[in-house]
């Protein structure tokens, strides 16, 4: 039975959130539970077991935890994951997923409790797998989740289609069926299985209209987009983009990805002045600060993310130098959200060092990426890189020095992924 402190798993899904619990900042973790989740200090003080006195001080910003009897009491307590804390994985944690050979994560492969659960705890179940998910894919450099997540979506599908009616909780399981759904289509567009990606996407479409979850539906039509843009169909990017900005009562986050996704479009269309005014509303946007009504799902969205997809435009258009100062700026700013395929930013600015004969910086970038070039687990990510490095090696008069780093980059990204 779940506690009455445990954090629900939207909650736990925001940036600021995650960023608390990675930090094991846990005066600003009880703030933000109380804010978003409700539950009192008197609450979460008597379940963690600490003392009113010394709860007030951590409340305060004086102090930290640091004892792990006292963080596995607290991650159990608010039933949060032990992968998050550096934990191992918490009693609790073993009926939701099996743990893989990352030690410390439980990753939700055949989930028996699908074929268990009912009612509300399915839904729970379904929305945890989700969760867990979207934190692997956004771990490290990226951890391959593509075929897990489409194993987990096909599950919960085939229960839809033939398993009991629970017509109480319909609306719930479809609404969490759909947001999984949409996790799949990303990951398997981010595997670059674009077909697969295009029916995970109308599936989770259906299922979001069906459950009339118009949070999560805001998400799919993001991605396919997205999706649309690099698949070099900026119409439809923009198409779908001006669809929503028509709408009203749109969050200023939300607002300005689907600005992001109109500059896209107009860039990609040769209408880049236009495409430069709406990238600057999208900044302007995120800094008016996050809202009460931004979705759980938008903790990625940040001026790095607009940023680089600003910088992909000049780059396509070949405006190099521009594209450069945006991508460094990128790269050497410590803050913002963690996402799996950072390293995209790495491999376009390479691209443009190289198209503007920077050799030296070139050569330092370069140098920086080898270390963890095996580690990166996005397939777009990996194969850009590896058409930037083959450019670049096919470039005649670049200095010796930078063509054997090129090199070093090249036979880093063939080696066994399973060599230690």
């Amino acid at each position: 039975m779940r506690p009455s402190t445990a954090i629900p798993s939207e909650v736990l899904a925001r940036s600021d959130v995650r960023e608390a619990i990675e930090a094991h900042d846990f005066g600003q973790l009880f703030h933000l539970v109380r804010k978003w989740a409700g539950i009192s200090y008197n609450r979460i003080a008597e379940a963690c077991d600490i003392k009113s006195s010394r709860f007030s001080e951590l409340a305060r910003g004086e102090g930290s935890i640091t004892t792990l009897a006292k963080i596995e009491k607290v991650a159990d307590a608010l039933r949060i994951p032990g992968y998050t804390l550096r934990l191992a994985p918490r009693p609790w944690e073993t009926r939701a997923g099996v743990v893989d050979e990352f030690p410390g994560r439980i990753v939700p492969q055949r989930v028996p409790i699908f074929d268990e659960a009912r009612g509300d705890q399915y839904v729970e179940a379904i929305r945890e797998t989700s969760r867990r998910l979207v934190a692997l894919d956004n771990d490290l450099s990226g951890l391959p989740i593509a075929a897990t997540a489409a194993q987990a979506f096909k599950a919960v599908h085939r229960r839809l289609g033939s398993g009991e009616p629970e017509p109480k909780y319909e609306r719930d399981i479809q609404a969490a069926a759909a947001e999984l759904a949409e996790v799949a289509g990303w990951a398997l567009f981010d595997a670059e299985e674009y077909e697969a990606a295009h029916r995970f996407n109308q599936q989770a479409l259906f299922l979001a209209r069906m459950s009339g979850d118009r949070t999560i539906e805001l998400l799919i039509l993001q991605n396919m987009g997205m999706q649309s843009g690099w698949l070099g169909r900026p119409r439809e990017e923009l198409a779908i983009a001006r669809s929503i900005l028509d709408r009203a009562n749109l969050s200023p986050r939300v607002e300005a990805i689907f600005r992001t996704r109109e500059a896209n479009g107009l860039f990609a269309s040769g209408r880049t002045a236009e495409a430069i005014r709406e990238f600057d509303r999208a900044r302007a946007l995120i800094e008016e600060g996050t809202r009460n009504n931004d979705p759980s799902w938008a903790w990625w969205i940040s001026i790095k993310e607009i940023n680089g997809h600003q910088a992909s435009g000049f780059q396509n258009s070949g405006r190099w130098r521009s594209a450069i100062s945006l991508l460094q700026e990128n790269l050497h700013c410590p803050n913002g959200p963690r996402v799996g395929y950072q390293s995209m930013s790495s491999a376009r600015l390479l691209a443009c060092l190289l198209e503007e004969k920077a050799w030296r910086e070139a050569e330092e970038l370069l140098e920086s990426i080898i270390p963890t070039v095996s580690e990166i687990g996005s397939v777009r990510t990996r194969n850009l890189l590896r058409g930037t490095v083959a450019f670049g090696e096919g470039k005649a008069n670049i200095p010796e020095s930078l063509r054997d780093t090129l090199h070093g980059v090249s036979e880093a990204m063939q080696e066994d992924p399973y060599t230690l």
